[in-house]
């Protein structure tokens, strides 16, 4: 699969929107919905997105369903939550190639999440993708951080969270990881409680 690739630019202030959709200079961010499902799951489904974490991968449509659903929720609670990711060349309707933005965790946070098809991975999109997510967060709720959370040897979901500017604030053992030395590490734009780290790390 080949897609023509616009030109990238990292600034969330050069993002517009509209009615919960996102313009960056590469990218078309709109609300998750039931149309993506199928896009969604055949990125979900691809072993190559979860090299870091090979148990994750869904083996089942019902999974990228449910992740869908929960976003919507999240949509129509709190007026925002992931969008669906796609090159914005190709406009609406065109293959969903990521998902990604920021949900709400237990009132206390924003949930950072980026996750890209690996054709369009190495592009600057995840830093538009970023940057677009926390732009959206601090519009809704700026007193709440934003957390990233993931695997220590995501090497790239790490340097993607250190490029954007995030700061370490917690590392320590992965819960329910079939891999007994995985190590977790949570990122934010700020300092976090003991409360905001628990919703987080269990």
């Amino acid at each position: 699969m080949t897609f023509e690739m616009p030109q990238p630019s990292n600034g969330p202030s050069e993002a517009s929107s509209s009615a919960g959709t996102v313009t960056t200079p590469g990218l078309l961010l709109s609300p998750v919905g039931a149309a993506d499902i199928d896009d969604l799951y055949a990125m979900h489904s691809d072993p190559r997105v979860w090299t870091h974490l090979p148990a994750a991968r869904h083996d089942r449509i019902e999974q990228t369903q449910r992740l869908v659903d929960v976003a919507l929720e999240g949509w129509a609670a709190n007026g925002l939550d992931y969008w669906s990711v796609r090159l914005g060349t190709d406009g609406e309707g065109s293959t969903v190639l990521g998902m990604g933005g920021c949900s709400l965790r237990a009132g206390r946070a924003w949930n950072l999440y980026y996750r890209l098809h690996p054709d369009i991975q190495g592009h600057g999109y995840a830093q538009q993708l970023i940057g677009a997510a926390r732009a959206s967060a601090a519009a809704h709720r700026p007193e709440l951080p934003v957390v990233a959370y993931l695997l220590e040897h995501n090497v790239g979901s790490r340097r993607a969270a250190e490029r954007a500017g995030l700061q370490l604030v917690w590392n320590g053992p992965d819960a329910g990881n079939p891999n007994p030395a995985a190590v977790r590490l949570i990122y934010a734009d700020r300092p976090v409680d003991d409360e905001t780290l628990h919703a987080f790390s269990g």
